[in-house]
């Protein structure tokens, strides 16, 4: 014996023949009337009733053969079949056309709602563009083929331009407004839409292998990804509906034997308990909900990979930032080489030649000459130190002054050089706070956060500067790799702990936080795959937009959980004075979860940003 209630409608489409359905309501709605001024015809009742109800007594009756008890059918069939053998025909016929109108509005409203969710992360187009102007299904163009991208038209692959110029609108994967400047040998994702002109572009990703696929599908794998509530909720209705049916049949036995009172009082108030032993409107809309706002989310560019992380957002009090590429720009440029040597940046560039260090890359970027790879061997890397290498054959030291021998504490980040252990100076670099950091940090700090700490492996100058920008105050600098997850794990202790980096260099400390956001996921699969959170850009306020949105769909959850709760315990309790009948009955199940689909559609206009959390 099993139960299903609301037959997980949640999860279908809006069912066919809902039209033949509309039809008959209305012919049941005018018997009931016609019945009802007849001097309550019984007959005339009874086949309203069944003009309207048969398919649910069908579904109940074959629902029951298979050992399914308890759902939705049952429970109604059950409740009016009661009504009409205590002689409440009116009663038992209104209630089953009420019942029924209400089925069909909440599945056209759960089709269109989804529908709606769907259409926000609807960003891939259905057909491609040959060069030859042929339309083809993109699922049969060939990495290394090419295709054409007009005005107006949705980019379907990842791929390179190889001709034409072109402004491109990013929002739907970025979820920012400001337009790119494309030209021949930029990369472009799908997802992305042509603004003006004609764009050739060669594909270098299979159409389901596109940034704008891997989004959508990460999107759908999420709904599956329950929260704490959903299971909650799960758990609650497998209790929630056998207890009020067996409060039913208790209702309906013990008054009328220990109090000498009417059966047909009391079996009615049985029959009022059973029509809101169903929880639809919390097995509906609590999952729609979350649905809602990681749709909406992704909208905005922020991937969240399910409802378990949208309520961990709601209860982060600690946020933890890695420095370079996150809190800053990440592209360091030199602004000073200060040594005797004429040639130290040729030097540098050819010890930094192997290095993927992002301060490595500064220098090679600022060397334009060629490398001649036959001057260098020996190549050692130190993490966190620097590197050791021979350059025609004289030993070359680079890293910070702890690394090389008689260097010193700089005002900026520094790269420190010796040869043969000899000091030979330093080149200094600079880093840029992202404008938007500051007002990142303040919007945090309103939305209730606790707690902000920057972790980084640059030095204390450079840290504390950042640090101080910002109005930080708690940065730890000059840290190893292993010193970060050290330093983590004990942030970790004192509070629930989100922590910010870029998804590639981070990954370690992304799994280890309660909850890894990756900045700047945009095109990168090692980001989408190392966080739980993925903020497609590098703007900082998309963080506390994911925040506020998980707060808004959070709050909105619980607000049809407890109206639908407490709505059904009140008819519950007003039904044993004899104050509610099955009209209220009705109405506390198929009139709240309407209410409660139509509150969740908020969620499809949501906006965050400026100085108030919603707009």
């Amino acid at each position: 014996m099993s139960y299903k209630c609301c037959n997980g409608k949640q999860n279908q489409p809006q069912k066919p023949g809902y039209n033949a359905l509309l039809i008959r309501l209305l012919l049941s709605t005018i018997i009931f009337f016609i019945a009802f001024f007849a001097n309550n015809n019984v007959y005339l009742f009874i086949i309203s009733y069944l003009l309207s109800g048969w398919d649910i007594l069908y579904k109940a009756l074959n629902n029951t053969l298979k050992g399914q008890l308890f759902d939705e059918n049952f429970l109604m069939s059950i409740a009016t079949v009661g009504a009409l053998i205590i002689g409440e025909y009116p009663e038992a016929t209104a209630v089953m056309l009420f019942f029924q109108a209400g089925e069909l509005l909440q599945d056209v409203s759960v089709g269109k709602s989804t529908k709606a969710i769907k259409a926000l992360i609807n960003i891939m187009p259905d057909y491609a563009t040959l060069v030859d102007g042929t339309r083809v299904n993109p699922n049969d163009i060939m990495v290394g083929e090419n295709i054409v991208v007009k005005a107006g038209e949705k980019i379907p692959f990842d791929g390179e331009i190889v001709q034409g110029t072109a402004y491109v609108d990013a929002s739907a994967l970025t979820g920012e407004s400001i337009l790119k400047d494309l030209v021949p040998g930029d990369t472009v994702l799908g997802g992305y839409i042509c603004q003006d002109g004609a764009l050739t572009i060669r594909v270098d990703k299979p159409y389901n292998k596109s940034t704008a696929a891997k989004i959508i599908e990460l999107t759908e794998l999420a709904s599956k990804n329950k929260s704490q509530t959903e299971r909650l909720i799960t758990h609650f209705a497998k209790l929630y509906t056998p207890i009020v049916i067996a409060a039913a049949l208790l209702t309906a036995i013990l008054p009328p034997l220990f109090l000498d009172q009417s059966y047909t009082k009391w079996i009615y108030t049985a029959l009022v308990f059973l029509v809101v032993s169903c929880p639809c409107a919390l097995v509906i809309s609590i999952p729609l909900g979350y649905f809602g706002g990681i749709g909406r989310a992704s909208k905005k560019g922020i991937l969240i990979k399910g409802g378990s992380y949208l309520d961990l957002l709601t209860k982060v009090d600690t946020v933890v930032f890695d420095k370079t590429g996150t809190l800053t720009k990440g592209c360091l440029k030199i602004k000073e080489v200060n040594s005797n040597l004429p040639n130290l940046l040729e030097i540098a560039a050819y010890a930094e030649y192997y290095s993927n260090h992002p301060m490595a890359q500064a220098i090679l970027h600022a060397y334009s000459a060629k490398i001649d790879k036959l001057k260098i061997s020996e190549f050692t890397e130190t993490a966190g130190k620097g590197i050791t290498v021979k350059i025609d054959g004289k030993q070359v030291r680079a890293g910070n002054e702890k690394f090389v021998k008689n260097a010193h504490p700089t005002e900026h980040a520094a790269v420190h050089f010796s040869i043969d252990d000899d000091y030979a100076g330093f080149i200094t670099l600079t880093d840029e706070i992202k404008p938007e950091a500051g007002s990142a940090i303040q919007r945090l700090k309103n939305d209730g956060i606790k707690k902000i700490a920057i972790l980084t492996g640059d030095t204390e100058i450079s840290g504390s500067w950042v640090a101080n920008e910002l109005g930080i105050k708690e940065a730890y600098y000059s840290l190893l790799p292993q010193d970060k997850l050290n330093m983590l794990t004990e942030i970790k202790k004192h509070g629930v702990t989100a922590y910010i980096g870029d998804g590639i260099n981070d990954a370690p400390a992304l799994a280890l936080a309660d909850i890894g956001v990756a900045m700047g996921g945009l095109g990168s699969d090692a980001a989408i795959e190392a966080a739980d959170v993925v903020i497609m850009g590098d703007n900082l306020n998309k963080l506390t937009q994911a925040i506020e949105i998980a707060q808004f769909t959070h709050r909105t959850v619980w607000q049809n959980i407890i109206l639908s709760i407490s709505v059904k315990v009140s008819v519950m309790i007003l039904a044993t004075i004899n104050a509610a009948t099955m009209w209220h009955a009705v109405f506390a199940d198929v009139g709240v979860a309407m209410f409660a689909i139509i509150n969740t559609t908020k969620l499809l206009f949501i906006k965050t940003g400026g100085n108030k959390k919603w707009q």
